[in-house]
């Protein structure tokens, strides 16, 4: 995987990131997701480096990425913090405006990076989520049960981190193999690198002090900007599942028309996983929105 990268670690602020650099042109950086690493590109990044500058990091608190000790209010991982580590990996990189791409976890910093630091990006893809503020207004008994990990992660310590830690692989794995349409798509190698992660408690410990923060002080973030006004300046494009996000598809593009004048969106038949379940119908979708096309 990521022939022709190179993987380097850089400081920003209090963690050093494991980053894979490979290609050349315009800056793209591309944010993984939960329970996931930046191994989960590595379909589509052989195309991508032939048209882009990709910049591949791990997360703090996931991969190989340092995982700093979570805090009381939830502040390091907050997605306004994780959105600013990401300003100063491209500073470090000497990137100035780039394109933009998350999934799940990864997307939730994205839009928080768009908001926050307006100016920086060109363009913006956010895979398979709705906002978080919208997630849990929408919460009822039914997606609560189908989102389980939400409040179950975000429930105080040391409870998740103990139970999940009496067997992270059946935890996580259970998680990979539900959200996947075809769970053969998650290579074994990946899949591993995914998995191999919880065998350090500190990642099960930042992975639930991520939700903690998506029950908080994301939400209070979230709350503050949608009341303000507040909106992604630069053009967005929602991609999402068929068989994730998209249960709720009658109102993905309303949900993120109050995020972003400029938004459009493409369902694909799969699930959560877009970029390793259905690599080429990603890219169809990615490489005319990111080159600039419509």
């Amino acid at each position: 995987m990521f022939e022709g990268f190179d993987t380097q670690r850089i400081p920003v602020g209090d963690a050093t990131l494991s980053v894979r650099l490979g290609g050349a042109g315009d800056p793209l950086i591309l944010l993984h997701g939960f329970p996931q690493t930046g191994v989960t590109w590595h379909r589509i990044t052989p195309v991508l480096a032939e048209r882009f500058r990709v910049v591949i990091p791990d997360l703090p608190g996931y991969g190989d990425s340092d995982k700093p000790a979570p805090d009381p209010v939830h502040a390091r991982y907050s997605k306004r913090r994780l959105a600013a580590d990401i300003i100063g990996l491209a500073d470090a990189l000497g990137i100035g405006r780039f394109a933009l791409v998350g999934h799940d976890r990864g997307a939730r910093v994205g839009y928080r990076l768009c908001l926050d630091h307006p100016g920086r990006v060109r363009r913006f893809v956010s895979v398979d989520v709705i906002p978080t503020l919208d997630v849990w207004a929408q919460m009822d008994a039914d997606k609560a049960i189908g989102t389980f990990h939400w409040p179950f992660l975000a429930a105080p310590e040391p409870i998740p981190e103990d139970t999940i830690g009496a067997d992270p692989r059946r935890f996580f794995g259970h998680l990979l193999d539900l959200w996947a349409r075809d769970p053969s798509a998650l290579t074994p190698q990946a899949r591993d690198a995914y998995l191999r992660q919880y065998d350090d408690p500190a990642g099960i410990a930042a992975a639930c002090a991520d939700y903690r923060a998506g029950a908080t002080i994301d939400w209070a973030h979230d709350k503050a900007d949608r009341d303000a006004g507040r909106k992604i300046a630069c053009p967005v494009l929602v991609l999402w599942g068929d068989d994730y996000l998209g249960a709720r598809s009658d109102m993905i593009l309303d949900v993120w028309r109050h995020w972003a004048d400029d938004v459009r969106d493409r369902n694909l038949a799969c699930g959560h996983f877009l970029q390793e379940e259905a690599p080429h119908d990603c890219l169809d979708a990615l490489l005319p929105f990111l080159s600039g096309g419509g």
